[in-house]
């Protein structure tokens, strides 16, 4: 072939009516042109042919992988239900259906509908929050490592903010408790030791900070300490702040306003608790154990909360529109008692042993293949670590379970599995109950290849 034998790009684009369709002529013909470049480099190289049809086909590949998104839908049959790397927690229909709402059109984000004015984005989903918690106010910001960062800066900036040593924790992504401290202008001062703190390790510190000092709790959302430990209670620590005048905040992390021990695993403790207990502000997670869209909403006091609202960051940790309609949506489940029916975290967690085992010898009969075994799904997200409950997977003994793996990544919508003791376990918990049919379309494929 020559290159004078090449087909010029006017008439390609004349042929390519179906790709300047589905992706544009600008990119079509930039597609175009770097397959006729590289055809070019292959021809003086020696080699190099290509029919019009070619030519078109690689073009067609460039813009497919051009236009793929890389944050696209994913099938967790992994059984870990906060999983971080896969997005968390699902959200609901009604939480889909009220961001679509919001976002499809103009909304009353911050419009006052009865006096015509402006309003304030602050108060979406402050009621609600009041009535599940019995908080006085709230306030909803873009997740809630901000939501730390906030507190501390609107509330404890060059003041002494005393935490135990056991709780100087680092979360995923490098998110270290005393760096955020730091960077609030907060004076963090370490009590007790890595696995004992007393009261008198508060009443020490707080001696001389009467008025000033704030006392914090962060809950050790992804590790335990275990063996030779003491910490006292929530509320005889909130008593001790409450003795010399300091405010007590909570970083509860994972969100709970369930009691998990209900559902066979350890107790998380819950948003309710801590504002019973005294807590004078909360912060917590709305993508983990509450089931919403990734947000951080702070609860507490109301003059604390409208100090920490008027404070130049909450403006740029504010959340948008689709948050918000998003966790009011969820909020809703709680308020309404539907959590079980309508969450879809709360769905997979309580499902029954039998339904899981149910689904996954659906899914062995459809596919022909493997074997349905007893195992353990875990919550994940830095919620409850080393907690585990039963459930059944279905156990592929292939050839190279890393193989496989990889094969059925690349299945759209992609599946993400484990593997243990050299076997691929797909979990049927954590697959939403629409999705059966496209894990055994996924499998049958991958077993054939």
């Amino acid at each position: 072939m020559s290159l004078r034998s090449l087909p010029a790009v006017d008439q390609l684009l004349r042929v390519s009516a179906e790709l300047v369709v589905t992706y544009g002529r600008p990119l079509t013909l930039t597609a175009l042109r770097m397959v006729l470049d590289e055809i070019r480099v292959e021809i003086r190289a020696g080699g190099g042919t290509a029919s019009q049809e070619q030519i078109l086909e690689r073009a067609g590949l460039y813009l497919i992988d051009w236009t793929r998104p890389s944050l696209e839908q994913v099938i967790n049959a992994t059984g870990v239900v906060l999983h971080t790397n896969l997005g968390r927690a699902p959200l609901s229909e009604a939480s889909l259906r009220a961001i679509h709402a919001v976002s499809s059109g103009y909304s009353t984000l911050e419009f006052d509908l009865q006096n015509g004015k402006r309003g304030s984005r602050f108060v979406h989903a402050e009621t609600i929050l009041q009535k599940l918690t019995g908080a006085e106010s709230a306030l909803v910001v873009n997740n809630c490592a901000s939501a730390v960062l906030l507190v501390l800066t609107a509330l404890a900036n060059r003041k002494p903010v005393i935490i135990p040593r056991s709780q100087l924790v680092e979360i995923g992504g490098g998110f270290r408790v005393p760096d955020v401290m730091k960077q609030s202008g907060a004076k963090l001062v370490e009590i007790g030791t890595t696995n004992k703190v007393r009261i008198a390790d508060y009443e020490e510190a707080l001696q001389g900070h009467s008025g000033r000092a704030l006392v914090m709790r962060a809950h050790r959302s992804n590790f335990k300490i275990i063996g030779f430990t003491e910490e006292p209670g929530l509320s005889d620590a909130v008593e001790a702040a409450r003795r010399f005048d300091a405010i007590f905040v909570d970083d509860l992390g994972s969100g709970a306003l369930l009691d998990t021990s209900k559902y066979g695993i350890q107790h998380e403790p819950t948003v309710q608790e801590s504002i019973a207990a005294g807590a004078d502000v909360v912060m917590f997670s709305g993508d983990k154990l509450l089931g919403g869209p990734q947000a951080g909403v702070i609860i507490g006091r109301r003059d604390l909360i409208a100090k920490i609202k008027k404070h130049p960051l909450a403006r740029a940790m504010r959340a948008d529109k689709t948050c918000l309609a998003g966790l009011t949506a969820t909020l809703l489940h709680y308020l309404k008692d539907e959590v079980e029916q309508e969450i879809p975290i709360w769905r997979m967690i309580s499902m029954p042993l039998h339904a899981v085992k149910s689904r996954a010898h659906a899914w062995q009969q459809a596919v022909g293949f493997g074997e349905v075994l007893p195992g353990e799904s875990t919550i994940g997200g830095g919620s409850l670590p080393g907690e585990s409950f039963p459930t059944w997977v279905l156990s592929l003994p292939v050839k190279s379970p890393d193989k496989f793996l990889a094969k059925i990544r690349n299945f759209h919508p992609p599946v993400i599995a484990r593997t243990e003791n050299d076997q691929v376990l797909l979990d049927p918990r954590t697959v939403l109950l629409d999705q059966d049919s496209q894990v055994i379309d996924c499998l049958k494929t991958a077993l054939l290849k």
